[in-house]
Order: structure tokens, then C-alpha cells, then sequence
């Protein structure tokens, strides 16, 4: 189901400093997320989002972004796909993403993109222009196999679909890269599956990968992520409760081993392990008359 809301604020600050993507602005165009991953921790209760499943549209958002972005004293990287991902199959009607970033554009602030889809390329001239200051698209790809994405990202494109997109970006001078998280425990945590992601990120283009070898699992989040693995991975279900008991954070099988492997073959793709960040111009230093 399709919601219209009519949204207070649009831009929010972040948090100082963010190590991963450098962020200073986060803005979400949309509530809620057709891609429906089973893991997706934005179902959690603390999130206040009542039914995923459903899409709340911000549509007056352009407007207010019109308003607040020239209001902005510092000028820093914006980001989208934190709650949801930018380019939902809503954007195909809506297109808050691709006239969000027209906006951003014209008052030449930097963008950093998460998302799941290859819709993004709808966006490649405008992410171009973007790029006279900086922008840069994360793919979250937790997979290569397409069989095994199918299941845990049903309504996503699949992962061979996200890599061509990274390559045609990066092709244009786009940054990209892969935010390799979460990792499943007993589904995804395999140093095949680790080596198969940072393989086909290099080939495709990728400068740098993010991981979080693990996942996180609270209140109706977790509800929902064990009725999946009953339906889809039978008996599964047990060796979570056993392993993590009702545990925030629960890391992959081996996490060490996987965390050293992860390392290992970054350096030996010279792949960094966050976003190249943006830093302001300084303003040329203006000479004195007497000088």
C-alpha cells in the first residue's frame, strides 16, 4: 500500500563525526520499503515504521528541500537510504530521488546513495553533474548469488543486476562501492561468499567496500526474520536462539577469520574500507592591498 504524507522537515544532521560515509545531512523521501528484505532492521520497534510493507511518500519533500538546503550554513555530503531505499519501485511513479537530486545539483552540494537497485542509472546525468562536487553510490550487496537474494531480497534486483550498474558508473567517473552488511549468520558467513563480493566489487569498479560481518536482530525485526527462516531455511530458527539468545548484535560464524580474509583481499584489490570523503574548497586567501 501507497501512503502520502505531507512531511514537517526533510533534512536531518547527523551525527559527528561518521567514520563510514562522512555524512552531515540524511534524508529520507520515503517510509517503509517494497525491496521487503527478510533482515531489514528498519522493521525494529524504535523506528516507529507500523507496517514495512507499506510506502509513506513524502510528497510535498522537493518543496521542502527547496526551502531548507540554501538555509544551510555548511556546505557537506547528503545522505539517502538509511530507512529506506531511495529507489523503491515507488521512485518509478514518484521520482522524489531523481528531482532531489536535481535540487541538490543546482546548489552543488556532495550526495552519498545507498540502495539495492539499479534504478539509479535513470539518475546517471544528474549524478554527473552531482559530481563536480562529489558523488558517490553504495550498493548493499550481502550476496552475489542470485538464487540466494531472491529469497532473502525478494522484491530487490538482484545482485548481477547492481554490479553491471556499478560498472556503467563507475565508468562515467561516478565513485561507487559496496556496503558488504549484514553478513547472515549460517546463511551468508562463508569465506567464498566474503572472497566471491570484493571479486566482483573490483571488477565492477568498486573503490572501497564498508563491512559488518554479522547482523542485528531486535524486537519485531527479529519476529519477522524467524518467520521467514522457518518458511525458507527450516530449522534454522534454533541455532539463532541458541547462538544469540535475544542478543542486538550478533556477529557471523567465524567473524574473526572473515574479518582477516576481508582485509587480506582488500588489500590485495587496493580497496578502501570506507568512502573517500568530501572536503570543502577553501576560499582563496584574499591579499591584502599593502602587500
Amino acid at each position: 500500500m501507497i501512503n502520502e504524507i505531507q512531511a514537517k522537515v526533510l533534512l536531518s544532521h547527523v551525527k559527528q563525526p561518521d567514520t563510514w560515509f562522512g555524512l552531515k545531512y540524511n534524508m529520507n523521501l520515503y517510509r517503509g520499503c517494497q525491496h521487503q528484505c527478510i533482515y531489514c532492521d528498519s522493521r525494529s520497534l524504535c523506528y516507529g515504521i507500523e507496517k514495512f510493507s507499506d510506502v509513506v511518500v513524502k510528497v510535498n519533500a522537493i518543496e521542502l528541500l527547496e526551502d531548507e538546503l540554501p538555509r544551510k550554513r555548511v556546505k557537506g555530503t547528503i545522505g539517502t537510504g538509511a530507512m529506506s531505499d531511495p529507489y523503491t519501485p515507488a521512485e518509478k511513479t514518484y521520482n522524489l530521488t531523481g528531482q532531489a537530486l536535481e535540487v541538490i545539483a543546482r546548489f552543488a552540494f556532495p550526495v552519498h546513495i545507498i540502495t539495492k537497485s539499479d534504478m539509479v542509472l535513470k539518475d546517471l546525468e544528474t549524478l554527473q553533474d552531482i559530481n563536480r562536487t562529489q558523488a558517490t553510490v553504495s550498493f548493499s550487496i550481502t550476496t552475489t548469488d542470485d538464487d540466494l537474494a531472491r529469497r532473502l531480497e525478494p522484491g530487490a534486483p538482484l545482485p548481477s543486476d547492481r554490479l553491471k550498474a556499478m560498472t556503467i558508473l563507475a565508468a562515467k567517473g561516478i565513485q561507487v562501492g559496496v556496503t558488504m552488511m549484514p553478513i547472515l549468520p549460517f546463511i551468508e558467513d562463508s569465506a567464498a561468499n566474503i572472497a566471491n563480493i570484493i571479486k566482483k566489487a573490483k571488477a565492477a569498479g568498486a573503490s572501497y567496500i564498508v563491512p559488518w560481518i554479522g547482523m542485528s536482530l531486535r524486537d519485531r525485526q527479529r519476529a519477522y526474520y524467524y518467520d521467514k527462516l522457518d518458511r525458507l531455511f527450516p530449522g534454522m530458527r534454533g541455532q539463532y536462539v541458541r547462538k544469540f539468545g535475544n542478543q542486538y548484535s550478533c556477529s557471523a560464524n567465524h567473524a574473526d577469520q572473515l574479518y582477516k580474509l576481508f582485509n587480506e583481499l582488500c588489500a590485495h584489490y587496493h580497496l578502501a574500507q570506507s568512502v573517500q570523503q568530501f572536503t570543502p574548497k577553501s576560499s582563496p586567501e584574499q591579499l591584502s592591498l599593502f602587500e
